[in-house]
């Protein structure tokens, strides 16, 4: 199979949003959370993301496909599926 960039692209948002997942997962939140929120728990467990939006735009990206789910309001906030 040949994908070159794009898949390279779609295996590292892929790792990014299993970092986040695993986080969440030892965090192991009672509400959903903000991107700044996860931001910071992300921080506290040595994980590196530039911004609370590069948060959100993973976040987001994963909603598409069922992973994630995004609870609108201001600002919006995110609540992950379960792993199975």
């Amino acid at each position: 199979m040949v994908c070159g960039h794009m898949c390279k692209n779609m295996r590292i948002r892929r790792g990014e949003f299993e970092r986040i997942r695993t986080v969440l997962s030892k965090a192991d939140p009672e509400e959903p959370l903000t991107a700044r929120e996860i931001l910071d728990l992300l921080e506290e467990h040595g994980e590196e993301f530039d911004s609370a939006h590069q948060v959100a735009t993973v976040l987001g990206r994963e909603a598409q496909v069922g992973e994630v789910e995004v609870i609108d309001g201001q600002p919006y906030r995110y609540r992950l599926g379960e792993v199975n």
